[in-house]
């Protein structure tokens, strides 16, 4: 050759949407681009970005394939980069123009270290290593270094996973589980975590055994969200429970759960359980007054289909919904992540519960933004987070094995950080 590699720089233009958004499908792309040229490939180290966006770089033995992409513009930067002889970047190319779909590419092919301009050096191998040199053992399957990033304009949260389990979408989110290889399976919607394999339990055992444990005669349950199944399994753990009604909007999120993650979706077939597919908001606005003891709202963040599930007309009705003495109990958002809307809801129970009936306990959930995380407690009659059982808590810790909640956990929670305080105006 008359240089020591071909550099090929691409641009991939009105390319699908949907395929520069999926780091499963670039990855493989990007894998079987190479091959199909004839490389040997060593690695392959790629991440998604929430809510949009991909970066990736697949390492062959004979330099590399990288990639950056724009869904909202449907484009794609690729740089395709061969040493020697024995691979040809244009099949890569053509490979990948039809595996994006992309209408056209434009490209500029550099020859990277030119021949006439470079003098050989001898020097001894052996001489630069403690022991000789070995012969290149070919890897039987080449190293994936995969990565979810779920990001913000300030903060992100990436995690390494071994493939997508699950993909569909709803006329209401994209429902997605990933096999990560530090937490498990996980759940996503619209690209934000929703639970995992290995910390669920924090969140679904904080949300109901609270309140629960709180009011100590709760017969009925309403759970508006919650299509993990996490709250429910939960909830039927305490046998004074005579019916727990759960209302999810989005049938996918239950199958995938079933799939995917069967530890959280254990109890649907539960003979207290009754399960309705159909909007939260429509539920409530229909629903009887005082049908309910307890109404946990186990939403996602304010926006997509939760959005609703964060207005004063909602939680007025809710605040309907309970019977004299009910409790409700809703996730509330992270004190760091989300401070605004954080003290907004609060400011919005108040008004409507009372401003001496709204409490705020903590959880510290490693997959959520910042790693802690709030529920609210508004009671509608004389119910109070603080005033219950320790023995009874204690003894139902220990009877169900929990992993979270204990009689402890239950009083410290609500023993609030000073700028939490501050963020809820509290003295």
């Amino acid at each position: 050759m008359e240089a020591l590699g071909r550099h090929i720089l691409v641009e991939f233009y009105n390319c699908s949407p949907e395929l520069m958004n999926d780091v499963v499908h670039i990855e493989k792309s990007m894998v079987e681009a190479a091959e199909t040229a004839g490389a040997t490939v060593i690695n392959s180290t790629f991440h998604h970005f929430s809510p949009y966006g991909v970066s990736g770089v697949v390492v062959i033995q004979e330099s590399h394939l990288a990639i950056h992409t724009w869904p909202e513009f449907g484009y794609a930067a690729v740089d395709l980069f061969t040493c020697g002889d024995s691979v040809n970047p244009w099949v890569s190319y053509q490979f990948l123009e039809k595996a994006f779909k992309a209408s056209h590419g434009s490209s500029m092919e550099c020859r990277r270290g030119q021949m006439g301009l470079l003098d050989r050096k001898d020097f001894n191998v052996d001489a630069l290593r403690n022991v000789g040199a070995k012969p290149y053992d070919h890897p039987v399957k080449f190293t994936r270094d995969v990565w979810f990033t779920e990001r913000d304009e300030n903060i992100a949260l990436s995690l390494k996973h071994d493939g997508q389990l699950y993909k569909k979408e709803s006329p209401y989110q994209k429902v997605e589980v990933f096999a990560t290889q530090a937490y498990g399976n996980m759940l996503t919607l619209d690209g934000m975590v929703m639970c995992t394999q290995k910390d669920e339990y924090v969140y679904h055992e904080m949300i109901t055994h609270v309140p629960m444990l709180s009011h100590g005669r709760v017969k009925r349950a309403l759970v508006i969200g919650g299509g993990d199944g996490g709250t429910v399994r939960e909830l039927l753990r305490h046998p004074e429970l005579e019916e727990v009604v759960l209302v999810e909007i989005d049938a996918l999120v239950i199958e995938a759960c079933k799939l995917h993650l069967p530890e959280t979706a254990v109890a649907f077939d539960h003979p207290k359980l009754k399960l309705l597919i159909e909007d939260g908001i429509k539920y409530i606005q229909e629903c009887a007054d005082s049908a309910f003891d307890l109404i946990i709202v186990d939403s996602a963040d304010p926006v997509g289909p939760g959005e609703g599930l964060f207005t004063a007309e909602f939680y007025k009705e809710v605040y309907r919904c309970l019977t004299e003495d009910g409790i409700m109990v809703t996730q509330s958002e992270s004190p760091r992540f989300n401070a605004n809307v954080f003290a907004e809801i609060y400011d919005c129970y108040r008004g409507i519960f009372g401003a001496d009936k709204v409490s705020c306990y903590l959880a510290a959930i490693p997959t959520y933004p910042t790693g802690t995380w709030s529920f609210s407690f508004s009671s509608k009659g004389n119910a109070q987070p603080l005033v219950f059982d320790r023995e009874t808590a204690a003894a139902f810790s220990r009877k169900n094995d929990l992993k979270y909640y204990n009689e402890d956990i239950h009083a410290a929670a609500f023993a609030l950080p000073n700028f939490v305080k501050q963020l809820l105006k509290l003295k």
